[in-house]
């Protein structure tokens, strides 16, 4: 898989996705621009392309000892081909990088497959947020131990 970092260039065809893939609440182009101002000092965006252009991207905010997810996406053209999980790792290999011993995530309560994904590299559910993502859309909040230490809860 080949990554790149995410540039202001990319914004319109990320806010395209956004507005595809969560109707509800896209993030907008001030928002991505807001986390780009942050790279590389507690942030990391990534994007992979394909030969129609982006097909997903991933952030990350890290602040040892913790580190959270910000976003992770893949172009519906794109899904269930593995794209999802190749960002993911790349995203844990950068939080172990940047000398995170956890990282967190929200994910919403119904989207099935992301959960399952989470856990399968290593998230555990930790609470319920109760309408985070709007009326009746509750949030899982996942955390990953990423060393041996012995983290506070």
């Amino acid at each position: 898989m080949t990554l790149r970092a995410m540039r202001w260039w990319d914004i319109p065809q990320l806010v395209a996705h956004e507005l595809e893939l969560f109707p509800e609440q896209p993030w907008s182009q001030e928002a991505f621009w807001s986390e780009l101002a942050h790279v590389p000092a507690t942030r990391w965006y990534m994007v992979h392309e394909d030969a129609d252009g982006i097909d997903g991207y991933v952030g990350l905010m890290a602040v040892p000892p913790e580190a959270d997810v910000q976003t992770i996406a893949v172009a519906t053209r794109a899904q269930g081909n593995g794209l999802g999980r190749e960002l993911l790792t790349a995203l844990i290999d950068e939080a172990r990088r940047r000398e995170c011993s956890q990282l967190f995530l929200e994910v919403r309560s119904n989207n099935d497959s992301a959960v399952a994904l989470y856990e399968s590299v290593g998230f555990e559910r930790q609470a319920v947020r109760t309408d985070y993502y709007g009326h009746g859309l509750d949030a899982v909040v996942m955390r990953m131990r990423l060393a041996n230490e012995e983290v506070a809860s």
